[in-house]
């Protein structure tokens, strides 16, 4: 399973952002898909979660409202779109991916098999 996050960037305080993870060697519909962000000097957070069908979402608290995770099944590619950017949310956000014949969502590392390289999100003030 490989997958690839594109999308991020400079944005200003306010702005938008919308990263791709596009995955390759999989049935993309058998996983369920998160994204993950990581600042610096502070540990991996949840972002937000989307099952096999994307009938189901679950965002961190700290997202609610901002963020919106979507799929599309037939380009294999999940997305987040971020906005009213705070520098707040500046680091590097990572998609996962987990195989699971559930259709729930799951939202803390350990249970994600696959991860992306990364990009930076940088939101300055």
């Amino acid at each position: 399973v490989q997958l690839q996050a594109s999308g991020g960037g400079l944005v200003q305080a306010g702005g938008s952002l919308r990263l791709s993870c596009a995955a390759s060697g999989v049935i993309f519909s058998n996983y369920r898909m998160g994204w993950f962000r990581q600042a610096p000097g502070k540990e991996r957070e949840f972002v937000g979660a989307i099952n096999r069908s994307g009938g189901t979402t679950l965002y961190a608290d700290s997202v609610r409202g901002r963020f919106t995770i979507s799929r599309d099944n037939a380009k294999n590619t999940v997305y987040l779109q971020m906005n009213s950017l705070k520098p707040e949310d500046t680091a590097v956000y990572y998609c996962a991916a987990d195989w699971a014949p559930t259709t729930n969502v799951v939202t803390t590392t350990y249970e994600y098999d696959y991860w992306g390289q990364g990009t930076q999100v940088t939101v300055s003030s």
